[in-house]
């Protein structure tokens, strides 16, 4: 008498053998699919999340106080945050103040006030503006956006222009 094949083994009442190992194969595939969907999906979220920041408006700043007059010496410049961008304030006189974007035309660099020519100097490219924001001499295609200077008591106001 041959041995049956246990895998051709047919009858009524026993389990379906060849059914039971296909069932654990498809559930075993869909758990390796699933965790490596989850691997990547892991992984790529954050990447998407970065490189689509949510939309944030920014706060309209239209007036800032800038420190007192008192601390600020005449034929001075500095810096102050004007929203999110720079702002400087130079004192030219006593009674003469000047205030500007920061933000050169020519690159976006910082500017800043040379005490020594009483000019706005940008170090990136060496671009000059004078004192009414007007290109001197360098790369800068246009002038800086002037803001209006108050005083309120010893206190220094930017605000933008109307």
């Amino acid at each position: 008498m041959a041995e049956a094949d246990p895998h051709t083994h047919t009858c009524p009442d026993c389990p379906n053998r060849t059914g039971e190992t296909s069932e654990r194969r498809s559930f075993v595939s869909w758990l390796l699919s699933g965790g490596v969907a989850a691997s990547l999906g892991s992984f790529f979220f954050p990447v998407i999340r970065f490189l689509n920041p949510p939309h944030v408006t920014e706060a309209a700043v239209n007036e800032i106080a800038a420190g007192k007059a008192s601390q600020i010496k005449p034929n001075s410049g500095r810096i102050v945050k004007f929203g999110n961008k720079p702002a400087l304030l130079v004192r030219a006189t006593e009674t003469e103040w000047r205030a500007f974007s920061a933000v050169c035309t020519h690159l976006n660099c910082t500017v800043q006030y040379q005490e020594s020519s009483s000019q706005i100097w940008c170090a990136c490219h060496n671009g000059v503006y004078d004192l009414n924001g007007r290109v001197v001499s360098g790369p800068p295609p246009k002038p800086l956006e002037e803001y209006a200077v108050k005083l309120r008591g010893d206190e220094v106001v930017i605000s933008k222009r109307a």
